[in-house]
């Protein structure tokens, strides 16, 4: 039986991992210093370096606490590092030779092994017998069983139609709950799925993701009739379900384009996701057909008539309605929400390099062109907020008028958050949540950030500044369990107001503050992107401890992440595919090419230039 370690001998050991969690964070920190311009090989080689640095200090703790063992005469805790079974083997071997030491009592299966938690630090977890089955029960990080059981359930959650695979389920279903429209296929959710098919290795599996693109393509062309209002021909549904039709004894398809969702708000971002798949889907297979079939080439454009129709705004950005993108409840997102723009962004560039040059499309593609330039000035400029940006607008006049007005918004300066001084970092920087007139939304949006480095809205300085902020603010937006959707929560008076007492919506739950596993694919290929996969690869570790074990949770609440989201799906099929995707794309970041554009050097210094007095930030 194990006894407990005096209290100079624990004092020791904590100095010990104290010195090598140090040295461990230096050796990690030294990386981020890579020029952005590395090769991925060069990346790479850094990280196995870096790897390798971490065995050492695993191999001299190793011999610390041996040598605690000799000389203190007693049972010291473990911890348990990167220990290769072999390690292990070997050290069962030295505690069998030392059973008859005098003062060393029991033998190493009773001794207990202390493993850090990035969150929480050191604590008590296993005994021996299941840490040295670590790797092979799914618990260590990397484990493979993890990665067949992630595949095993997005396998199981296919929805058929016709004997075809055309989608997954949202979530496993679930007896004992309510099926609300968990049951059905969404668009957006549907997109790391369909990724993680196109990377699956050793060949990928791309027959459910053109199932899945024609289905949709030919539920946009339903006429479409909400309380006797017809939508626009190129809307895209939010999500669509199999029935069985007894009177017609045939498998029909029921489709939702808003009419069933909270709020009935149409979902503006099924479109930009249904033109971005299509491209991965185009640039894994190397089937060019699919997209340009008339059909597809139609489709696309209804979508983008639906966006670049002439009306009264003076902006290039999109406005749209609370609830119409992945947050789908009342948030205070209306407007002009980064998510929806940096989506925007992204399918015209998508849909630029797929629309054949013909007649019909030449004076389409010259609309795409003049909007993705005056897109990417207007966020590159008057989203990005720094410490620089946030100064110069806490200095603001207002009540300017003609066009040599510096504040062209007229945001009153009284009316920024006293929060955002506090968590704005002298090193970093992102795009904020909306801008229109006398508002400005200073929250941080994961999905707009993420979604405007990949799309290359972005420039490189303000991608570097954006995972910047994401280390600087680590507590914050990753906390215990990634990703934070938004930050801040909205709590108080200014949480009634916005989301109007919503009681799904409570301060750190679900979209107000909530902690969503899926948005990891999409930090993984910012961050390598970036050049910075030790970021996401760190990410990716937390989400190992407890995802599986938590059986796949839609969401997390409380302010670190820490508890199981309190009206959260278990077996949510976007929250396995998100990790799996992730895993793939850190395991081969040639993967990154399906959902990444390289920036457009022809955009990258527009002709349009600011108001002489208009302080610059960069």
């Amino acid at each position: 039986m194990s006894e407990k370690v005096t209290s100079s001998s624990s004092d020791e050991l904590q100095f010990q991992m104290d010195e090598d969690q140090a040295n461990a964070e230096k050796s990690v920190s030294s990386m981020s210093l890579m020029k952005q311009n590395n090769s991925t090989d060069d990346i790479w080689r850094n990280i196995n370096s870096n790897r390798d640095c971490f065995q050492k200090h695993a191999l001299e703790r190793t011999n610390a606490l041996t040598f605690a063992l000799e000389t203190e005469e007693q049972v010291v805790p473990i911890t348990d590092i990167q220990d290769s079974s072999k390690q292990l083997q070997s050290a069962a071997d030295q505690e069998s030779s030392e059973k008859e030491k005098p003062g060393v009592r029991g033998s190493l299966e009773n001794k207990t092994i202390l493993k850090p938690s990035p969150s929480v630090g050191t604590s008590l977890i296993h005994l021996l017998p299941e840490a040295t089955n670590a790797k092979s029960n799914g618990s260590d990080s990397g484990c493979p069983s993890m990665m067949d059981e992630a595949w095993t359930r997005l396998k199981n959650s296919f929805v058929y139609f016709q004997s075809k695979p055309v989608g997954t389920l949202a979530a496993a279903l679930d007896p004992s709950a309510e099926e609300l429209n968990y049951n059905q296929v969404f668009v957006r959710d549907f997109v790391p799925t369909a990724l993680a098919y196109l990377m699956k290795v050793p060949s990928h599996e791309p027959e459910i993701v053109k199932n899945f693109l024609l289905k949709t393509l030919h539920l946009q062309g339903w006429k479409k009739t909400i309380d006797n209002f017809t939508l626009g021909e190129g809307v895209m549904p939010a999500s669509f379900k199999v029935m069985y039709e007894s009177f017609q004894k045939k498998e029909v398809l029921k489709a939702d384009f808003g009419g069933s969702a909270i709020g009935r708000v149409a979902p503006v971002d099924s479109g930009f996701w249904w033109i971005i798949l299509l491209r991965s889907y185009t640039k894994c297979t190397k089937d060019y057909t699919l997209a340009e079939q008339p059909e597809v080439q139609k489709g696309m454009k209804l979508i983008l008539d639906l966006c670049l129709s002439d009306g009264f705004d003076t902006f290039p950005t999109l406005l749209c309605a609370d609830g119409c993108s992945m947050i789908d409840r009342r948030m205070g997102v209306y407007g002009y929400p980064i998510e929806i723009q940096a989506l925007f962004f992204f399918a015209l560039r998508c849909a630029q390099q797929m629309l054949k040059e013909d007649t019909d499309s030449s004076k389409l593609i010259e609309r795409i062109e003049r909007r993705i330039t005056a897109l990417s000035y207007h966020i590159r400029n008057y989203y990005w907020l720094d410490f620089t940006q946030l100064n110069n607008i806490y200095r603001y006049k207002t009540e300017e008028y003609s066009h040599t007005a510096v504040n062209k918004f007229n945001v009153i300066p009284e009316s920024i958050p006293d929060w955002v001084f506090d968590f704005m970092p002298l090193r970093g920087g992102y795009f904020i949540g909306n801008v229109s007139p006398a508002r400005m939304d200073f929250r941080w949006f994961l999905v707009g950030n993420c979604i405007a480095i990949l799309s290359s809205l972005a420039t490189m300085a303000q991608t570097t500044a954006i995972m910047d902020l994401v280390e600087e603010r680590w507590e914050d937006l990753i906390g215990e369990m990634p990703l934070k959707i938004a930050y801040p929560a909205l709590e108080g008076y200014e949480w009634n107001i916005v989301t109007g007492c919503d009681p799904k919506n409570t301060r750190w739950s679900y979209h107000n503050g909530g902690s969503w596993p899926v948005l990891l694919w999409l930090l993984t290929a910012a961050c390598i992107k970036a050049g910075r996969p030790q970021i996401a690869k760190r990410a990716i570790e937390l989400v190992e401890q407890r995802l599986s074990k938590d059986a796949w949770p839609e969401y997390y609440d409380g302010k670190k992440g820490r508890y199981i989201g309190k009206q959260a799906r278990k077996y949510q099929t976007w929250s396995i595919s998100g990790y799996l995707v992730a895993k793939l794309m850190i395991e081969n970041p040639s993967n990154l090419a399906m959902i990444s554009l390289e920036e457009d050097k022809k955009i990258e210094k527009p002709r349009l230039t600011r108001s002489a007095s208009w302080p610059c930030s960069r």
